[in-house]
Parts: C-alpha cells; structure tokens; sequence
C-alpha cells in the first residue's frame, strides 16, 4: 500500500519561510510527477506547483518567484520551500503523487498540513 506522508507545515508570520516535504512510501516502481495543491477555506483546491520525474517544472502564477519545488527521486519525496509567505497563503497543503504501481498509474493524496500566514 502506497503511502504520502507530509510535513513541515504551521504557522509563520507575513515575510516568513516554510519548507513541506512529503514523502511517498510502499511497493512503488517508478514517479510519474509530485506536487502540491492547497485549499483555503471556501475555495477550491488549486495547483501549487508540480515536478516530473525528468525535473520538467511548473509554479502557480501566484506562488512564482517566493516558492521552490524539488524532488529527490531516490527518496521519493518532494519539497516545497515557500518564502516571502502571505496570509492569502494560508490553506491546507496536499502533496499529490502520480506513480506507477502495480503495472499501473496511480494518484494518491497526502492527508493536508496546514499553513497560517498571520501576525
């Protein structure tokens, strides 16, 4: 069974950094591509920022230039190193991973790690 473990969320101040990891673990053959979404409340979930597994790279027009995504395949985990954080930043975070498993692509979602951007 295929499991995304995240962390790294809580609460900073505006101005402030935060690093998510999440990390994907179980009879895993091989990354498709790794990302984060968030949700704030009453809105929908949205793409944060997304990375394949030959380093093709994609960053919300909201988040570009404050947030990083990476991935170490080896340990089949991504990042999300966030800085300059705004409380329109202020959501949960689902990492999401397409993965082949068992001869097949499959989608997971981690559980959500909250992040408060607030004085």
């Amino acid at each position: 069974q295929v499991q995304l473990v995240e962390s790294g969320g809580g609460l900073v101040q505006p101005g402030g950094s935060l690093r998510l990891s999440c990390a994907a673990s179980g009879s895993i053959f091989s990354i498709y591509t790794m990302g984060w979404y968030r949700q704030a409340p009453g809105k929908q979930r949205e793409l944060v920022a997304d990375i394949t597994d030959v380093g093709n790279i994609y960053h919300a027009d909201s988040v570009r230039g404050r947030f990083t995504i990476s991935m170490d395949n080896a340990k089949s985990t991504v990042y999300l190193q966030m800085h300059s954080l705004k409380p329109e930043d202020t959501a949960v975070y689902y990492c999401n991973a397409a993965l082949r498993v068992e001869g097949l692509r499959r989608n997971y979602w981690g559980q959500g790690t909250q992040v408060t951007v607030s004085s």
